[in-house]
């Protein structure tokens, strides 16, 4: 199956640069100017890899060239494969792409300035565009470069880089270099998915007679399931295996005192009222799902949104994915039906019968997959409403959206070196298309707790609509 390219076009806009406390400025003619001391007084630094001994330092000089690695080594080994399916031609494609990742990880290594893409996919103006923008807010301190720019662009453009090199070389443009990745690691979690989807399917023969009380239980722990599902992250292992091997829900208890930051009460409080405003058949309780990793953590992302739907917690559910293969192990929507086509065909009975449920929710109108090619580009969300105004539109019709995982996270705060103590809801920027919930295990350092008596609270520490689970 070939690789969704992005579709949707945004307008093509450039981030904006805070001018003190009330006004902005595009990038090009003034931005220059903006003084760095008002900058630091509105937002915090971004990380990034000149920090030495921080995870961005770490990421950029070992896991991002190991990844690359991985990269170039899977296309060698389906050489064969490419010979069989496209002859000389599919031979000639994979040399052509090796040498060209070859180069892009020789200028990681050695610091080289960023240079624009050539590609002409959608996305490509706005690309080269934030390109510009980071030019014009060095200062005149020199080109882009890998360990000099912020984190969150490097690793972006990297992943970005990768898809071109594909891209650049048909007949294997097509070709997803961490789907063999992808799927070692779901069948490797086969014991903990059937645990789960065996769970779901009891506790569905008997939700109509859960009380509020027990129907609050079992949402902390499906959601507590979720979160402990996002450590299976391809991108932080460089694409080692990191597959869940067993049941989480025997170790939720024990791995309670790990949670930092606990707004469950919120959102179940959020949800529930939701629900009990919807008292006809036009009323609606959207709720957004944005996806971080396949495998094991969508298959807990997916028994959550079945028991928000059984439950009717939520009458409608959004996924969202990504466009384009993706910081290793993100799902994209051939990710998604594929996970759907092999739970139908497992041969456990639970399993299947989860495949086939949530095959039969996409077709009749209760679930919707999504993908949108600003999941993809390396702007934080706060730009959103300007680089992507139809997708910021959309996520504005629900009532609560959830993120999952690091890399939202991190877009969500603008990927900054925020003091700990500053709240969540203030690291967003003004980012607040309706209600949202972040759910993540730490692999950044950027978090955002709010501190009250000269310790951290561990609940309740952000205001109203704005949720962390972390």
């Amino acid at each position: 199956m070939r690789q969704a390219r992005p579709s949707a076009r945004p307008r093509l806009c450039l981030p904006t640069v805070r001018r003190g406390r009330g006004d902005y400025v595009t990038s090009g003619r003034g931005a220059g100017a903006v003084r760095r001391k008002k900058m630091a007084a509105s937002v915090a630094v971004s990380l990034s890899g000149r920090f030495k001994g921080s995870f961005a330092y770490f990421t950029i000089k070992d896991r991002l060239p190991q990844i690359l690695t991985r990269v170039i080594d899977t296309l060698h080994r389906h050489k064969n494969e490419f010979f069989e399916k496209h002859g000389e031609k599919g031979v000639e494609a994979e040399k052509r792409a090796i040498s060209f990742l070859s180069k892009l990880r020789n200028e990681l290594q050695t610091d080289k300035p960023m240079i624009p893409l050539s590609d002409e996919l959608p996305d490509t103006p706005i690309w080269n565009q934030y390109l510009e923008y980071q030019r014009n807010v060095s200062n005149g301190n020199g080109q882009p470069s890998w360990f000099q720019s912020p984190w969150l662009y490097v690793e972006c453009y990297m992943y970005r880089r990768i898809h071109e090199a594909l891209i650049h070389n048909p007949p294997i443009d097509d070709f997803d270099p961490f789907m063999e990745a992808k799927i070692q690691s779901f069948f490797e979690s086969q014991q903990a998915i059937i645990a789960i989807c065996t769970y779901l399917q009891e506790l569905l023969k008997n939700i109509q007679d859960l009380n509020e009380n027990q129907l609050k239980e079992e949402f902390f722990k499906l959601l507590q399931v979720s979160l402990w599902g996002n450590r299976c992250d391809l991108s932080i292992s460089a694409g080692e295996d990191n597959s869940q091997k067993s049941s989480l829900l025997q170790s939720l208890n024990d791995f309670k005192s790990f949670i930092l930051v606990d707004d469950m009460e919120n959102l179940w409080s959020l949800l529930l009222n939701s629900k009990k405003r919807t008292t006809t058949k036009e009323s609606i309780t959207r709720v957004d799902i944005i996806l971080d990793n396949a495998g094991f953590e969508l298959i807990t992302d997916l028994v959550l949104a079945n028991f928000l739907s059984s439950s009717k917690l939520a009458t409608e559910v959004h996924f969202h994915g990504k466009c384009i293969p993706w910081f290793v192990s993100d799902t994209t929507k051939h990710d998604f039906n594929w996970t759907l086509k092999q739970l139908q065909s497992a041969n456990h009975m639970w399993m299947s019968r989860c495949g086939m449920n949530w095959e039969g929710n996409l077709k009749k109108g209760v679930w919707f997959y999504h993908d949108h090619m600003f999941w993809t580009l390396p702007h934080e969300f706060s730009s959103m409403g300007q680089v992507a105004p139809d997708l910021y539109a959309e996520l504005q019709k629900s009532s609560v959206i959830i993120f999952k995982g690091d890399l939202n996270y991190r877009k969500l705060t603008g990927d900054r070196k925020w003091e700990f103590t500053v709240p969540f809801h203030q690291a967003l920027n003004k980012f607040h298309p309706a209600p949202l919930c972040s759910i993540r295990t730490l692999k950044a350092e950027i978090q955002n707790i709010c501190r009250r008596s000269q310790r951290y609270e561990y609940g309740f520490s952000c205001p109203q609509k704005f949720f962390v689970i972390q």
